[in-house]
């Protein structure tokens, strides 16, 4: 099974200073586009989060011509720039997302790879939370499927990145050890995957691995001291490709705009592909010495 995530779109009505960097909503659309050319296309998309730049229903209706346009089975999450009461509103299509008032928390059965959407927002706050009766939703669910490999995907990662002013913002330490205890009796959980930093960070964690996906808007700049810059730049926006191969899940980072490649099989002597495929020895001065 192949998943591809998307991240931190910041869909907007082009009035946001982020658009002095990158086009949110172009990025957005562009990324979509990309998926949809991929061999092999993906299975499942999951987004995870911060969707839009301010959760204004205009912003939403941006957001829903994007995501009906989307040929993938696509499951979205809310992320601290969202308000849930507008995304439910703009998506009462997406019949996987609870209507009960709280945290959008579900599961998708439907695939291979189990997929457990995990809401870390706070109605009108910038970080995040988990509280208990939402971890003991979590922990019965997970246990309903302890013989399904799982994906759980959420919107704030559950460890400190060490970009400060984004941890700030990010899940407190009691939640976030409260969250690694659950998860630690699951052991069918082979990743978790988030977004909100606007950087590719990954660690061991627990009893598995945390994924934090860049965005396909514009990145936040690399600074790891401690009250250093709170910079945004126009690094190159990515998505992530989660491939589950039966026994782990590989991950893989990939721009998505125009870019120009070179297709070094054009170089090889004839028939040495199919050497590479049947994977011999490689000799010493071989094409890739």
């Amino acid at each position: 099974m192949l998943i591809a995530q998307i991240s931190d779109l910041h869909v907007n009505e082009g009035d946001s200073p982020i658009n002095a960097l990158v086009d949110a909503n172009a990025n957005a659309a562009a990324a979509i586009d990309y998926l949809h050319e991929l061999s092999p296309r993906p299975d499942a998309v999951v987004a995870t989060g911060d969707l839009t730049n301010n959760g204004r229903p205009a912003q939403y209706e941006a957001l829903r011509e994007l995501f009906d346009r989307c040929q993938i089975p696509l499951y979205a999450i809310p992320g601290n720039h969202d308000e849930r009461a507008a995304f439910l509103e703009a998506f009462p299509h997406h019949p996987y997302l609870p209507r009960h008032g709280g945290p959008l928390h579900y599961v998708i059965d439907d695939h291979p790879v189990r997929l457990v959407g995990v809401d870390t927002t706070q109605p009108g706050r910038h970080d995040g939370a988990l509280e208990a009766h939402e971890l003991n939703w979590l922990d019965a669910t997970l246990d309903a499927g302890r013989d399904r490999p799982t994906l759980v995907f959420m919107h704030h990662p559950p460890f400190e990145t060490g970009v400060w002013w984004m941890d700030c913002i990010g899940l407190p330490e009691e939640h976030r050890r409260g969250f690694e205890q659950v998860i630690r009796r699951h052991p069918q959980v082979r990743r978790v995957v988030s977004g909100h930093i606007h950087r590719s960070v990954h660690t061991a964690w627990g009893s598995t691995i945390v994924s934090v996906a860049p965005s396909t808007a514009h990145q936040v700049g690399l600074d790891l001291e401690p009250g250093g810059s709170m910079l945004l730049t126009d690094e190159p926006s990515m998505i992530t490709l989660l491939a589950w191969t039966g026994n782990q899940v590989v991950s893989h980072e990939t721009a998505f705009q125009p870019r120009t490649s070179i297709d070094m099989a054009a170089s090889l002597p004839a028939g040495a592909k199919a050497a590479l495929l049947a994977r011999p020895p490689a000799p010493k001065g071989g094409a890739f010495t």
